[in-house]
């Protein structure tokens, strides 16, 4: 696919949690659209590889995006490299899933600090830069208040807060803040699917869910919804569009999962337990790889 000369065309964007998946995704689809792209992620090496896959002018950063100093590092780093961002996509993230009262709580900590700490962290970082090229923020949220992703559900419910507040915040100097709301992604959400689909209780819960909603998205669906709404500066994004419809009913939903989780959460107590993949919430990954390969620190 050839780069394309539209609104993005030549303006920098920032697309955090870009080693894999919906990150690496939207960053193909950034450069496709002729935007410079610059990557951050903490698994340097799979971020050398989406950066050497890109068909425009890019380069990454490996960098926590809960470490302070790192993060407001990296933003000059990149306004020395590229100018001043246009578009930042707070992409990061973890899943964690699991039974609140089995979790181990350095992993559910964890979860929260990157979702939530580590999304307004971003937003921090590069919000200079936004009001001088009076840009757009994109934060990542989620309508879910599901059993067994309370982690997940908590910080990303408090990153759509932070980002309505921001946005009222900011607004008067032309920053615009959208916030997308997405379903179940192919290969993303891969470890997340996987333990959904292999435990029957889990399994029966996600069955409940509205056929439109209930399915992994191609990565690709996504990301072409996901870059538009930044072109156009969108306030609020839905993927898949069916979301909006829960949006707007969304006061019933948590008495309607209770009713369900009431009856399927018991058999929990079986003496089958729930056990899940271990891989959604990643250690630090090292660099590997020469060193003009590698991505600045």
């Amino acid at each position: 696919m050839s780069v394309t000369r539209g609104p993005l065309y030549a303006r920098t964007a920032v697309v955090t949690g870009a080693a894999r998946g919906l990150g690496a995704g939207v960053a193909l689809e950034l450069s496709h659209r002729g935007a410079r792209v610059a990557l951050i992620d903490r698994e340097g090496e799979s971020l050398v590889h989406v950066r050497d896959a890109l068909p425009g002018e890019a380069e990454c950063w490996q960098a926590d995006v809960t470490d302070e100093t790192a993060m407001f590092r990296v933003a000059a780093a990149i306004r020395a490299r590229f100018g001043p961002p246009s578009v930042v996509i707070a992409g990061a993230g973890e899943a964690g899933p699991g039974l609140f009262a089995e979790t181990d709580l350095a992993v559910w900590r964890r979860v929260v600090e990157v979702n939530l700490f580590g999304s307004a962290l971003t937003a921090r970082a590069f919000l200079p830069d936004l009001f001088t090229t009076r840009g757009y923020l994109l934060q990542i949220a989620s309508l879910a208040a599901a059993p067994t992703l309370s982690a997940s559900c908590a910080s990303r419910a408090g990153v759509e807060s932070f980002a309505h507040a921001l946005r009222a915040e900011v607004t008067y100097r032309q920053v615009g803040v959208g916030i997308a709301y997405i379903g179940l992604v192919g290969r993303t959400d891969t470890d997340r699917v996987r333990d959904t689909d292999e435990h029957p209780v889990l399994r029966d819960l996600r069955g409940h869910l509205p056929p439109s909603i209930r399915r992994a998205l191609p990565v690709a669906e996504v990301t072409d919804r996901l870059v538009t709404a930044v072109e156009r500066r969108r306030p609020a994004v839905y993927v898949p569009r069916s979301l909006r419809a829960a949006q707007l009913v969304r006061a019933g939903l948590p008495p309607l999962v209770t009713l369900l989780s009431r009856r399927e959460l018991a058999r929990l107590a079986a003496p089958e337990p729930l056990t899940v993949s271990g891989r959604t919430v990643r250690a630090p990954a090292p660099v590997a790889g020469d060193a003009d390969r590698t991505p600045h620190p």
